[in-house]
């Protein structure tokens, strides 16, 4: 009776910890993309890190045929909002005019795009471990 005791908890306990340890891939696409310098930065971020931090997960694509791709992978099931943005000078930062609105093309995950900088509220979505496609427009 003990035997079988311990081997249902260790397969309850295993059975957890997959359900936790879930991962999977997420592929971004900008389809909009004017231009062939530079290339596009993209970020993805937890609601801690969003607007405040570099991000947990970075991938930096180049521009093919007005279209950049990244991959993430293995990425842990959770909820993020990615980031994206044109860096057309390769300076690794955005770039703003005098006035401070931004001389770099940028987007968001989400509903869409709406005035101003990208609120977590709109950006983000729930990711539940196997493979998500997201499309980003400029």
């Amino acid at each position: 009776m003990k035997t079988i005791a311990v081997l249902v908890a260790m397969l309850i306990g295993a059975l957890v910890q997959a359900q936790a340890e879930k991962s999977g891939n997420i592929s971004a696409t900008v389809p909009n993309v004017i231009g062939t310098e530079g290339n596009v930065k993209f970020g993805l971020y937890s609601e801690d890190t969003f607007m405040k931090a570099a991000p947990e997960y970075s991938v930096m694509a180049e521009i093919q045929d007005g279209k950049a791709i990244a991959n993430f992978e293995n990425i842990p099931q959770g909820t993020y909002a990615l980031l994206v943005m044109h860096d057309k000078n390769d300076n690794g930062k955005m770039d703003f005019d005098a006035s401070g609105i931004p001389t770099e093309n940028y987007g968001s995950s989400g509903t869409g795009m709406s005035y101003g900088p990208p609120s977590w509220d709109h950006s983000k979505f729930e990711f539940k471990g196997e493979q998500k496609e997201l499309e980003i427009r400029f």
